[in-house]
């Protein structure tokens, strides 16, 4: 499974559909009376279900502005980005790895992750697009795909029975009859819980550590040294002899069931 140079922009491409209603349409602007070369024009366009070059720019830049949103509350970032944080609490160096180290991993592995489904999108309804061969509202209904099976396979059924509780809906028959707006709020409920579990079952080990050197410490009446600063470096040590970054970093990807 490879990445491809062109994943970004396949999902700031992807999210531009949300707001696109038509193709753009580029027209070069006459200067005023005044001199002006440029000038914005809220006249009606040329059919009611076309929208001004414009308002198209507006809401293009509001979606790209909210695209850091939705690349993390859509894809596996925030069971990366919890896990790799209280892995770096649990060895207690706080600022070791860095936080561009810590968002930078986790970047790079949520686009390993999710590669096959942004291929599906680009395949599906990126590409028939921008060839014309699809409509906006065909386009968004084959780029959701993809994005909604990924999400179900991570989402357990009782956060989804929560949501669909809470927004007082009928007992869906099937995982289609589910709103998106429900299953994204299931999803990320999901995706904390399960950062959360495995970032217990990490401070297990280092706990441990931490009890063993406070206690030796203590029989031995050195009770003024911390403790923290003889056990970090049998911490480190023992996570590099176990080669700690190739397993966590292996379950982790392995836990989305690819």
């Amino acid at each position: 499974m490879t990445i491809s140079g062109k994943t970004i922009g396949w999902v700031l491409l992807v999210a531009a559909l949300v707001v696109l209603s038509a193709p753009w349409q580029a027209s070069a602007a006459a200067p005023d009376p005044a001199g002006n070369l440029l000038s914005i024009d809220m006249t009606k366009g040329e059919s009611p279900g076309k929208i001004s070059v414009t308002l198209q720019i507006f809401l293009l830049l509001t979606v790209l502005s909210l695209a850091p949103s939705i690349l993390i509350m859509v894809t596996c970032f925030t069971r990366i980005a919890i896990v790799l944080s209280l892995l770096r609490q649990a060895i207690g160096s706080n600022q070791l790895p860095p936080n561009q180290i810590i968002i930078g991993l986790a970047l790079f592995l949520t686009f390993f992750v999710m590669s096959p489904v942004w291929q599906k999108v680009n395949q599906d309804a990126l590409k028939p697009y921008l060839d014309n061969q699809l409509t906006t509202t065909q386009a968004l209904k084959n780029a959701e795909g993809p994005l909604r099976a990924f999400m179900f396979k991570q989402t357990r059924e009782k956060d989804l029975a929560l949501m669909v509780d809470i927004a007082k809906l009928p007992r869906p028959k099937n995982v289609d009859e589910i709103p998106t707006t429900v299953l994204i709020p299931s999803f990320i409920i999901s995706e904390l819980k399960t950062a959360f579990q495995i970032g217990f079952m990490l401070y297990i080990p280092f706990l441990i550590i931490d009890m063993v050197v406070a206690s030796v410490l203590l029989s031995m009446g050195m009770m003024m040294l911390p403790p923290v600063m003889v056990s970090l470096p049998f911490k480190l040590m023992i996570f590099v002899l176990t080669d700690g970054w190739y397993l966590i970093v292996g379950s982790l990807v392995k836990s989305f069931n690819l």
